[in-house]
């Protein structure tokens, strides 16, 4: 996985609503929404308007995909959540000058479960 830029990288993070949006994706991946189905499945009071203007602008950071549907948009995750975590965690490592220690360092953080089951995946006899 190549390195992302700062400036991708910048337009990639998300604030708390577009997490929240991302949320109602990531937990439907394989559907298109329309911007009054994610406003329906969002537990807020936000004007379509603005639902609409939120899509839009997830879908200029590259963060969802859009077809037509009928006059609409509907909307897809471009990415996993598994797949946005991994590259977070990608972006903060390139945010240390010792790769290595930063590595050690995120471990370290892990919990014990977690720590077990990176050593499964590595070793490759962790069933995905």
């Amino acid at each position: 996985m190549a390195a992302p830029n700062d400036r991708q990288e910048g337009r990639r993070r998300l604030g708390p609503l577009e997490r929240a949006t991302m949320t109602v994706f990531w937990d439907e991946p394989d559907r298109y929404l329309t911007v009054r189905q994610v406003n329906e499945r969002l537990d807020t009071e936000l004007a379509y308007t603005t639902v609409m203007t939120l899509l839009s602008r997830l879908h200029t950071k590259g963060h969802l995909e859009r077809r037509r549907k009928g006059r609409a948009w509907a909307y897809r995750p471009v990415l996993s959540r598994s797949e946005h975590a991994a590259r977070a965690m990608t972006a903060a490592l390139h945010e240390s000058d010792d790769h290595a220690d930063a590595l050690l360092q995120f471990v370290e953080y892990l919990t014990a479960e977690d720590q077990q089951a990176l050593r499964r995946r590595l070793s490759g006899t962790d069933e995905q």
